[in-house]
This record gives structure tokens, C-alpha cells and sequence, in this order.
């Protein structure tokens, strides 16, 4: 029995990865903590706004302006600031965090490209230019429901969707003694929080199928992702020669470790 809907994507490495779909409950429980954080900044706007606002009608008066027309303008500026606030909530966390807000975090879920990227300044503008749609009348939720991929207005304008968090499968993966020793040392030296779900997805998917691999498509790749994970995780070298495949077996256990 499958509790999650499964997803297969194609990487641009070639590689295919599966993921779980995040599922609507998840997706709005991390909303609903959105929405609490984001009321709370709001209000705070708001109070603030409202000071502001009467201080500043209170010297206009003075000078003998029309108040009503300069209330109109302070309401029409509030709501702009009101929207930019909505928008600039999921644009500036989902960028800064690759796909995440604080709700999305705290449920383990994280936006993604379709083919498996993480999203950028463009979707997640797209994402949340479309999220009042999305809202007005569960517009979303509905088509969240009953799409494939699970996707609202926002995703299918955008180019994304809406994952679990990858999570290891120890007992799948073989590893080296060389490799376990290693990862202690990437744990130390190396900073394994900048590999993303994304990332680690890859190499999970490269190990799991490499004995299936020729011998010259295993070198390439595994040279490849070597190279790549070791700019994210910011590895300038190791104590000692191994081989592409023994680092990304460490790499894999350090992930597995710190997660």
C-alpha cells in the first residue's frame, strides 16, 4: 500500500530519481504555519502602519490638507504593502532556503523543479504570484487533489512540485570501511548541510544502481558527482586517495548522519 503518490524524475545528469509527493495535509499544515507567521508580521505592519498613519494625518491637518483624500492614498499604499508582504513571504524564505518556508521546514517538505533542481528568484515569484488564486474558493487544494502530480495553479505555471524530504535507506546501499571512515571526516571538515535532498537523491541513485553500470559509464559518472558534491560541500581535498565511488559513499553516510 502506497500512502504518498510516487513521482519519477530525469535529471539532467541522466539520472532518475524517485520521490514522494508532499500530499495536501502535509502542504497545509505547512501553510497553516505559514499563515500564523505571516499574521504575525502583518499585524506588526499594521500596528505600526496605524501609527503612522495618525501621526501623519494629524500634521496634514495642521497644514490644512484634505484628510479624506490623503486617507485614500495611506489605505491604497497599506494594501500595496499588505500584498508585497504576501508575496515577498514565500519568495524571499523558498529562495534563501531552496524551496523551503519555516512551515515547510518544520513538516519536512521543499519545492522543487520537474526535473529534480532546486527552484529559483522565477518560480518561486510565479509560485507565489499565483497563491491568491490559488486560495480563492480552495482553488488550489482542489486542483492539488485531484491532479497527478499534485500540483496547484502556482506549480503548473511555475514548473514545480511539492516533495518529502529524501530520507536514507541505509540497508539498500552498501559501504566501504574506507567510506565510513571518511564520513566522519566530512562531518568534521566538510559542511554537509549544503547538500540538498536534491543532491543526495542523485548519489543515493547512483550507488544503488552502479553495479548495474559499464565500467566506463561508472567512472564518468561517479567522477561527476564526486566533483559536484564536493564544491556544495565546500571540500577543497581528502586525508587520503579514493576512489569517486568511496567519496560519495562517505558523502552519503555524512548526509545520512547529520539529517
Amino acid at each position: 500500500m502506497k500512502f504518498f503518490n510516487q513521482i519519477s524524475l530525469q535529471t539532467p545528469e541522466s539520472v532518475e530519481l524517485d520521490f514522494n509527493l508532499a500530499g495536501v495535509g502535509n502542504r497545509v499544515y505547512a501553510l497553516f504555519i505559514d499563515y500564523i507567521i505571516w499574521s504575525l508580521i502583518l499585524l506588526f505592519v499594521l500596528i505600526f502602519g496605524i501609527f503612522f498613519s495618525i501621526q501623519f494625518l494629524d500634521i496634514w491637518k495642521t497644514f490644512g490638507g484634505d484628510n479624506e483624500q490623503v486617507s485614500l492614498w495611506i489605505v491604497s499604499i497599506q494594501l500595496l504593502i499588505f500584498f508585497v508582504i504576501y508575496v515577498g513571504y514565500f519568495v524571499i524564505f523558498e529562495t534563501i532556503w531552496q524551496g523551503q518556508t519555516p512551515g515547510k521546514r518544520y513538516v519536512k517538505i521543499r519545492v522543487i523543479r520537474d526535473d529534480g533542481r532546486p527552484v529559483r528568484l522565477q518560480q518561486t515569484t510565479l509560485r507565489a504570484l499565483f497563491r491568491p488564486v490559488d486560495d480563492t474558493l480552495f482553488i488550489g487544494m482542489l486542483l492539488i487533489l485531484f491532479s497527478k502530480k499534485e500540483k496547484r495553479l502556482g506549480d503548473w505555471m511555475a514548473g514545480t512540485i511539492v516533495i518529502q524530504e529524501v530520507k536514507a535507506v541505509a540497508d539498500i546501499i552498501s559501504t566501504s570501511e574506507t567510506a565510513k571512515k571518511l564520513a566522519n571526516y566530512l562531518l568534521e571538515e566538510a559542511d554537509i548541510s549544503q547538500l540538498l535532498p536534491e543532491d543526495f537523491a542523485v548519489i543515493r541513485e547512483y550507488l544503488q544502481r552502479s553495479k548495474l553500470m559499464t565500467r566506463q559509464a561508472k567512472i564518468e559518472l561517479s567522477k561527476k558527482l564526486a566533483t559536484e558534491a564536493k564544491e556544495i560541500i565546500g571540500l577543497k581535498q581528502t586525508p587520503q586517495k579514493v576512489s569517486a565511488t568511496e567519496f560519495l559513499e562517505a558523502v552519503y553516510l555524512a548526509y545520512e548522519e547529520d539529517v
